[in-house]
């Protein structure tokens, strides 16, 4: 499939998925709200039939919480910004909310819409302040289902973006790096290990039990190893799963990892060490 036939799949398929988002995001009282985007990029080929698509993800650096690990660029709503932005953005300025894409939105109703568009605004600023990435460059795809996170209480609205083109990326002190996996690092099983962690003191989960992960393992344009775990590879599973089928179920991961994770994680300035045996 060429880019333009792409880009029509994934827009079908995401906005014909259902998401009851009152049910997907039952939560104790003091859960605050995300907004993340996941940022699709197309690298261009031979021809217009062999661009390849990639997922741009940050590095989180060591000046906030979950060091080291590879996300979407958001964070947490900020309600007087993100609803004025959002009174743009559904007037068409800037145009990335658009064709079919806000087709789709709008049929699912007033609340799911208000939700979509909100989170969208909130993504879309947060992308601005973390990476740099301008809405003028950037063109809305689709929402996934919410995630209730694990170690945070803290519920995460994803949506998915598409990268008009490359741009001078500036990142903020959140940000070590930007690190692009192909999609096609996610059919082969060789990527795929088991990542074992204990959660930090403080976690909802307590201190007690490792926990076993699967993985992605991505090696870096710079040759570093970056690991893709937790609600991050989790979304983008997600993601391949509604448009393109994956099941993930079908990968024998056969490499494990062990990470200590020191108690900053969760809040900022971690020390983490990653092993292989």
């Amino acid at each position: 499939m060429n880019k333009d036939t792409i880009i029509r799949h994934i827009v079908e398929r995401l906005g014909t998925t259902k998401i009851n988002y009152q049910e997907d995001t039952e939560r104790d009282e003091g859960t605050f709200e995300a907004g993340v985007l996941i940022p699709l990029l197309f690298t261009a080929g031979r021809s217009p039939d062999d661009s390849e698509l990639s997922f741009l993800l940050s590095k989180r650096s060591a000046a906030v919480s979950q060091s080291g690990d590879l996300s979407g660029t958001g964070g947490k709503l900020e309600p007087f910004w993100d609803h004025l932005l959002r009174f743009f953005i559904i007037r068409g300025f800037p145009s990335l909310m658009r064709g079919d894409a806000r087709m789709y939105a709008d049929r699912r109703g007033k609340t799911a819409f208000d939700t979509i568009t909100l989170f969208l605004a909130n993504a879309v600023r947060e992308s601005w302040e973390e990476i740099r990435l301008s809405p003028f460059n950037l063109r809305f795809l689709g929402p996934l289902p919410p995630r209730n996170l694990l170690m945070f209480t803290k519920t995460i609205f994803p949506v998915v973006g598409l990268i008009e083109k490359r741009w001078e990326v500036r990142p903020n002190r959140e940000v070590d790096k930007l690190v692009e996996i192909p999609l096609d690092a996610f059919y082969h099983d060789e990527n795929y290990g088991l990542l074992s962690i204990r959660p930090p003191e403080g976690s909802p989960d307590g201190a007690d039990n490792d926990r076993t992960f699967p993985c992605l393992i991505h090696t870096d344009s710079d040759g570093e190893e970056e690991i893709l775990w937790g609600a991050t590879f989790s979304i983008i599973t997600s993601f391949l799963g509604i448009v393109f089928d994956f099941e993930l179920s079908q990968i024998r991961p056969e490499r494990i990892l062990t990470r200590p994770i020191h108690p900053n994680y969760l809040g900022g300035k971690p020390h983490t060490v990653l092993q292989t045996p």
